[in-house]
């Protein structure tokens, strides 16, 4: 998923102040709430919902049902996209809004409570292609979380969630930064990430009540933004936190595992999670494990991928997904399931992720990738490189037909001598593959920029990292040109945080 999306995807929390006598409407997070927050950041949702049943009944002019209920409905909506529960739901966002202003606006939680409402609703208008409702509903939250922080400094929650909003909007791909500004909406990473850390570090109540999500924006935003996944794995690690029965961190854990070539444990995180009907049901679940499986060209991962076609309703990663399936039977040799999932990524699914479109275009093209490079790909991609290496042992880039193969063998050796720290020869293959695709479509010449700009920042290079990521940056006109360049952007932020 895109950074933007994926940011908006953490998120929503509630902290509530003491009830208001006579029946006035109120903000009371009082035990029977809370305990419904933990279940559902937990995404056990339907135990959540049993809560704030009880609430409702015994407390009926308590708003905070509301807001609890609105997180269940976004997690719903963005996890599982049904068009039809969208069109049910979608009513709902002003009533609550309006039912929130009822509540006293001298509380922070007056300001904060629609925030978190409008927040939710413009991850999920984004997710059904509401874009431009998506961006005013996310300039309409910043504003009121900002000025929740101003009003009530002390309130670290707000803090943590303006933070988490800078970084967001500092994703923004630079040809849509005009609708950043015109938004009113002012990106700054670097505050943003010291305002999320000083939230981790407080120790009050509230910000305990909240560390499950905070850590959930930190580490998603870490891993992403700032490359810092040796990181994030060491912190998941380090601290212990709960893969088994919090499916957010769950969900995580998973999704991060197969964007850093680490295959084997997403099997396992997704093999051993609770799987107990409380939790939030999903086909995302069969969706990774499709993709997980695949990287190690396992014949099982066209299992779970049909089943994600099957059964889910939305339209993020359709394309992507059938375009994995259809790799999977033709790895296996059948050739017409291939031909028949080719052929229906180009009826389903949207553009509206880079994946999507690369598969689109892949469709189109009516070609089949090389087998062998395909395998040493998913390979990497699943961390199996010694596996990877043996295929591609003794080939050279003359013994490939077509010049797009050629430049693939460059990247692929290149890659694999990067993940097994063969740091030079991956220096050398990464330089060919440069010159030989930096005016190709595809994105290979601009990954090796960025690529050997990690390099040099690892070796504490600064120039000669600061040079390969304005070149990655340079390259125009190629896929995944928003998602690298955004790395790239990161790699500079990194090396030269004066400058940026």
């Amino acid at each position: 998923m895109n950074i933007l999306a994926a940011v908006l995807f953490a998120g929503s929390a509630m902290i509530f102040g003491p009830g208001h006598l006579f029946s006035q409407k109120s903000f009371d997070f009082n035990a029977a709430c809370q305990e419904a927050y933990k279940e559902i950041i937990q995404l056990k949702l339907n135990a959540g919902q049993r809560l704030i049943d009880q609430e409702k009944i015994a407390h009926p002019d308590n708003l905070i049902p509301l807001v609890l209920e609105n997180y269940i409905d976004f997690f719903t909506l963005l996890f599982n996209e049904d068009p039809k529960e969208y069109r049910d739901k979608r009513e709902l966002f002003d009533k609550r809004i309006e039912q929130i202003n009822e509540g006293p606006s001298t509380s922070p939680f007056f300001l904060f409570s629609k925030s978190l409402i409008y927040f939710q609703w413009a991850a999920v208008r984004m997710k059904f292609g509401y874009n431009w409702d998506a961006g005013w509903q996310f300039r309409r939250s910043f504003l009121l979380i900002r000025e929740c922080r101003e009003n009530f400094p002390g309130f670290t929650p707000a803090g943590f969630y303006l933070g988490a909003m800078k970084i967001a909007a500092d994703a923004i791909p630079e040809n849509y930064k005009w609708l950043s500004s015109a938004l009113g909406v002012k990106a700054d990473r670097e505050e943003g990430f010291k305002q999320i850390e000083t939230f981790l570090a407080q120790e009050d109540e509230l910000s305990g009540i909240f560390r499950t999500e905070g850590l959930f924006y930190y580490l998603f935003l870490k891993f992403y933004m700032n490359n810092e996944r040796e990181e994030v794995f060491n912190y998941i690690t380090d601290h212990q936190l709960d893969i088994r029965d919090n499916h957010l961190f769950a969900y995580l854990a998973t999704h991060l595992s197969i964007g850093n070539q680490q295959s084997e444990n997403a099997i396992k995180i997704i093999r051993e999670r609770n799987n107990s009907t409380d939790y939030l049901q999903t086909p995302v679940w069969d969706l990774e494990t499709g993709y997980a499986l695949l990287n190690k060209l396992d014949p099982e991962a066209s299992v779970y991928l049909e089943k994600y076609i099957d059964s889910f309703k939305g339209e993020f990663y359709v394309k992507d997904a059938l375009q994995k399936l259809s790799w999977s039977y033709y790895l296996q040799g059948d050739q017409a399931k291939a031909d028949h999932f080719r052929s229906l990524s180009l009826k389903k699914g949207t553009l509206d992720t880079e994946a999507d479109n690369l598969a689109q275009n892949d469709a189109l093209t009516g070609k089949w990738p090389n087998k062998v490079l395909l395998q040493a790909r998913l390979l990497d991609d699943g961390g199996y490189f010694a596996a990877a290496l043996q295929l591609l042992e003794g080939k050279r880039a003359i013994d490939f037909t077509l010049p797009e193969e050629k430049l693939e063998f460059l990247y692929r050796v290149a890659r694999l001598y990067d993940d097994t720290e063969r740091f030079d020869e991956a220096i050398v293959f990464y330089k060919q593959a440069i010159v030989s695709g930096e005016n190709r479509k595809e994105h290979y010449a601009a990954r090796s920029a960025l690529q050997l700009g990690n390099i040099y920042e690892k070796r504490g290079d600064k120039d000669s990292a600061t040079f390969w990521f304005k070149k990655c940056i340079s390259m125009k006109d190629h896929y995944f040109k928003s998602s690298i360049d955004q790395r790239a952007k990161s790699g500079l932020a990194r090396v030269n945080p004066s400058k940026t």
